[in-house]
């Protein structure tokens, strides 16, 4: 049923007045036609897989136009659910890769700016509830102030860079390279999008308030629309602050066509034959500050195949990860430094009376435990240049950020056109587990709290009571998902000294957890890890300490490096090797030990502040012990 509901309030401050409620969301623009969708209190949250979970819908019946459905967001790594991909890059902030919420009912305004209370199952109780709600609602307020720092800039030069060289090498027609701009926070996310969706008025914005944070995303990019058989995608691609400027780029349209291709293709495997049509040409459209090159492509869903089928056809979107896409996923993987979230997933809804619909998740802000975050990146070709590049997801981010009032920290230079060490291909593998060492049963505690963190945040499981030996070595415990857990001992073999490092770059780290995957470090022997951005992180087995001007340095705990248990108190800050540091590195087995760079002198260094300890004998054949 639809009827019509009093309120002359816009939606922003509809979203506003329900923000205490249970979930609540909007959806503003061109969603449905046009207008606006307001809902909260839904009736199940998601408890499948997201896309079969799509499929389950109620006959449509009654006059509704939306009615209710599921709303919610698919993030960027359920990739992993349709195609063979690498692992993502550390996740800072990790959000739940999919949310979906179903509604029995929710509030309309449509095109023509009148309000329905539309319900799928007839009953009008709800009505009197938010007609409470909507009386009492808050004026607009200003959102917290937010001041973003840039994440990766000088690496994204870099990674760029060496984009260029796999187009040119024939590996990839094109990647879309991400950064992410970051910043403390303790705000509302209702209220930043308040703020920010009338200004901008984006074609598909959206806003899902949780009970940890939310996102509020400026879209303006369709990834899918189903009105009964049909089905379209508009990829955008091609973005310039100036219309005469993409007007005229050659750049930018070889960019556009090469994503409305592979949007074709994908649309092709689930389309009946013949279907799908695409422009002979992109349309320039203004979008939120910028000019961008937009396609709507056309085809007819095949009678086989539903949502499900679609999504998994499709996902991720074209116009964020690349050509061939599978292989774009494997250099995003790599060359990015942080992990997506929603960002260049979607966002949307289902619904048995209006289909589907969903916007592909860029101009998105995310937030969470104090942080709020803003990805921007760009399509990089064969002719893309590297420093023009990240100025044009500056140029994305701008727009957003002023309207919420925020500012965007002044980032360093641009950055080398390569990685100052070789770059490392890969990523540990989460499926494999963590795991934990230590000598005998020093720190104890210690070590056990970021085992438990760290299954807790990867499995969603809970870290069992483990008896650790009393053991005058190294003793080890090792936790694979579901809950297997194996506990082996060994002597400690005496490590020659100096530690002889020697850099190689890996964008983003490896995030704060110990991986049981070494297939990475192994090869590499004693690496010291950097940045993309030349920024020291740590050693494959160990942490890393700088003594300058006889100050302890040491870099930052801020998820791209494993917390320590056993580093000596030093100042944490971004460190990068300068002329007459001395360098050291920690572990739990080994202590605080002197190092030097490859190439370098190998005696230790002056100030040594102590041996190693007394190691014993050889490392014999480990014992162990097991349990599930």
């Amino acid at each position: 049923m639809r009827v019509p509901f009093d309120c002359s309030l816009p939606p922003e401050t509809v979203l506003l007045a329900l923000r205490e409620e249970p979930w609540p969301f909007a959806l503003v623009g061109r969603w449905a036609g046009g207008g606006a969708i307001v809902g909260c209190a839904p009736t199940k949250l998601l408890s499948a897989d997201p896309f079969a979970t799509l499929e389950d819908l109620p006959e449509p019946q009654g006059d509704a136009v939306v009615g209710g459905g599921w709303f919610g967001w698919l993030g960027y790594g359920l990739g992993a659910n349709v195609e063979r991909v690498p692992p993502r890059p550390p996740r800072p902030v990790p959000l739940p890769d999919a949310h979906l919420a179903f509604y029995d009912h929710v509030l309309r305004r449509d095109a023509d700016g009148q309000w329905w209370f539309e319900t799928l199952t007839g009953d009008l109780t709800p009505m009197a509830r938010l007609r409470e709600l909507i009386a009492a609602a808050p004026e607009p307020a200003r959102p917290a102030p937010a001041a973003f720092s840039l994440r990766g800039g000088a690496g994204h030069v870099a990674a760029v860079a060496d984009c260029v060289e796999r187009i040119s090498a024939g590996e990839i027609f094109q990647a879309n390279l991400c950064l992410r701009l970051e910043a403390d926070w303790q705000g509302d996310v209702a209220e930043l999008f308040a703020a920010a969706q009338p200004q901008l008025q984006p074609a598909y914005a959206a806003c899902f308030v949780t009970p940890w944070g939310g996102i509020a995303s400026l879209s303006p990019e369709l990834f899918l629309r189903r009105e009964g058989r049909a089905v379209t995608t508009g990829p955008i691609k091609g973005t310039a602050p100036h219309r005469d400027a993409l007007q005229d780029s050659e750049k930018d349209r070889a960019e556009h066509v090469m994503i409305v291709d592979l949007m074709r293709n994908d649309l092709g495997r689930v389309a009946e034959y013949g279907s799908v049509r695409a422009p002979i040409a992109p349309e320039l459209q203004p979008h939120s500050g910028v000019w961008h090159l937009v396609s709507d492509v056309h085809a007819t869903l095949a009678p086989e195949h539903g949502d499900a089928d679609l999504l998994r056809a499709t996902f991720p979107p074209g116009s964020v990860t690349g050509a061939p896409k599978v292989q774009a996923l494997y250099v995003i993987s790599q060359l990015e430094s942080t992990g997506r979230e929603v960002y260049t997933g979607a966002i949307g809804y289902v619904s048995p009376h209006a289909g589907l619909e969903l916007n592909v998740a860029i101009r998105t802000f995310e937030a969470k435990d104090g942080q709020l975050w803003l990805g921007a990146g760009g399509g990089i070709v064969a002719d893309s240049d590297p420093h023009a590049e990240l100025e044009e997801c500056l140029v994305k981010a701008r727009p957003l950020v002023a309207a919420i009032g925020g500012t965007i920290v002044k980032p360093k230079g641009p950055g080398p056109l390569s990685f100052s060490a070789p770059l490392v291909s890969g990523r540990p593998d989460p499926g494999l587990g963590v795991f934990e060492t230590l000598r005998g049963r020093e720190n104890l505690a210690a070590h056990l709290d970021r085992l438990r963190s760290s299954v807790r945040e990867l499995y969603g499981e809970e870290l069992p009571e483990i008896e650790v030996p009393d053991f005058d070595g190294a003793v080890r415990i090792d936790y694979r998902p579901g809950g297997e857990i194996t506990v082996t001992t060994r002597p400690i073999a005496p490590r020659a000294l100096p530690i002889v490092l020697t850099p190689y770059t890996l964008p983003g780290g490896l995030g704060a957890h110990k991986w049981r995957d070494r297939a990475l470090l192994e090869p590499l022997g004693n690496a010291l890890l950097l940045d993309g951005d030349g920024t020291i992180l740590e050693a494959a087995w160990a942490s890393v300490i700088i003594e300058r001007d006889g100050v302890r340095l040491t870099p930052r705990e801020d998820g791209r490096i494993l917390p320590s248990t056993s580093r000596p108190e030093a100042i944490q800050q971004d460190l990068q090797l300068e002329p007459g540091d001395q360098l050291f590195v920690s572990s739990s087995l080994a202590g605080l030990v002197p190092a030097v760079l490859a190439g370098t002198s190998p005696a230790p260094s002056p100030g040594t502040p102590r041996s190693p300890r007394r190691t014993g004998a050889p490392a014999s054949a480990p014992r162990t012990t097991a349990r599930s």
